[in-house]
C-alpha cells in the first residue's frame, strides 16, 4: 500500500532515478527504423514496433543500474491502436525484467469514469469468468485538481493492489506557476495540493514512512522541492525537470530525506537521445543510454547520501 517496492529497489541499486521511455520515432536509430518500415511500409504498425524493439534494449541495457521506467502514454497513443499495444507489451517487459513501471498519464476525472481508469491502468477487469490486467503498470501519475472525487477511486485499487499514484503539485513547466503559485489564505495553490496528499495517503504509509500517494514536483524549482519535502514528510516525489529542462543535481538535493530517499529524478530526451550527444555507432545506442544512466546516478548521489 506505498512505494515501498520502488524505494527498496533504489536503495539497493544506489540510484534514485527512473529512465523515461518517451520515444519518438526519430529517436530510434536509423537501423531499426529502417528495418521495420522495409517489412511494414510507412505505417503506424511499423513505427510502433522499430518502438518496441528500441524500448526492449534500452530495458536490457538498464535494468540492472535503474530502478523504473516511466511511459508518458502521449508518445504511444501519438501512433494510434499499434502504439497503445507497444505501451502495453513494454510495461509488461519492463516487469518481466524487474523494473518499476510508471505510466505518466496524467488521467483525471471522477466517479465511474475515474474507476475504470483505475483499472485499466493499475487494475483489472472482469471478461466473463476471466480477470485480465489490461496495463499492469505499478503507479501512475494523475491531476488532483478535480478534488477528492478524483482521487478515492484510485486509492482503492493502491489498497488491494500495492500501487501507487503521483498527483500533479508543483510541475516543471514554466507557466505552472500562473495558478500553481496562487496564493490561498496565504498558501501557494501547490502546497494545498501537498497537503491533500498528505491526507489522501494518511493510511497507506509504509515501511519507509512513505503513503501510496506521491506528488508530481519539477526539478526547476529546487526551493519548492526543498519545500515541500519539509512540509510533505510522507509524499514520494516524482521529480521531472532534470537535465533538458534545466534541472541540476544541487537543487534536487532537497526533495531528499536524511536516509538519501523520498525522491526518484527522471530523465528522458538524455537518457533515449544518449548516442546523439555521444556520437557513437548507432548500434550502440543502449550502450550510450547505459552510459548516461551511470553519469546521472553519479551526479545525484555526489548531492544525494544514500544510506
Amino acid at each position: 500500500m506505498s512505494f515501498d517496492r520502488l524505494l527498496a529497489k533504489i536503495a539497493a541499486m544506489k540510484n534514485p532515478t527512473v529512465a523515461g521511455l518517451d520515444p519518438k520515432l526519430d529517436y530510434v536509430p536509423e537501423y531499426l527504423r529502417k528495418s521495420h518500415l522495409d517489412e511494414d511500409g510507412e505505417t503506424l504498425k511499423a513505427a510502433a514496433k522499430a518502438i518496441y524493439q528500441f524500448n526492449v534494449l534500452l530495458i536490457d541495457a538498464l535494468c540492472d543500474i535503474v530502478p523504473a521506467v516511466k511511459l508518458q502514454a502521449a508518445y504511444y497513443e501519438m501512433y494510434g491502436h499499434h502504439g497503445v499495444k507497444t505501451m502495453e507489451r513494454t510495461i509488461r517487459y519492463a516487469k518481466l525484467r524487474g523494473m518499476y513501471v510508471i505510466t505518466d498519464g496524467k488521467r483525471n476525472d471522477i466517479g465511474a469514469t475515474m474507476q475504470a481508469y483505475a483499472a485499466a491502468h493499475l487494475g483489472s477487469c472482469e471478461i466473463g469468468s476471466c480477470t485480465y490486467e489490461p496495463f499492469g503498470a505499478d503507479a501512475l501519475t494523475v491531476n488532483g485538481y478535480l478534488g477528492t472525487d478524483g482521487i478515492t477511486p484510485l486509492l482503492d485499487v493502491c489498497r488491494e493492489r500495492d500501487k501507487g499514484i503521483f498527483v500533479l503539485c508543483k510541475t516543471s513547466n514554466p507557466s505552472s506557476g500562473e495558478f500553481q503559485d496562487m496564493l490561498i489564505d496565504g498558501v501557494p495553490l501547490y502546497a494545498r495540493m501537498g497537503d491533500k496528499c498528505e491526507e489522501w495517503g494518511a493510511d497507506t504509509v509504509g515501511t519507509y514512512g512513505y503513503s501510496a500517494v506521491g506528488a508530481v514536483v519539477g526539478a526547476t524549482y529546487p526551493e519548492q522541492l526543498t519545500e515541500l519535502r519539509k512540509r510533505l514528510p510522507h509524499t514520494m516525489f516524482l521529480v521531472p525537470g532534470y537535465g533538458a529542462q534545466g534541472g541540476g543535481a544541487a537543487g534536487i538535493a532537497g526533495g531528499f530525506d536524511e536516509n538519501g530517499l523520498g525522491a526518484v529524478v527522471n530523465s528522458s530526451r538524455a537518457i533515449l537521445c544518449a548516442y546523439k550527444k555521444e556520437g557513437c555507432d548507432e548500434r550502440d545506442f543502449a550502450g550510450a543510454a547505459r552510459r548516461e544512466a551511470l553519469r546521472m546516478r553519479e551526479d545525484l548521489t555526489s548531492y544525494i547520501a544514500l544510506k
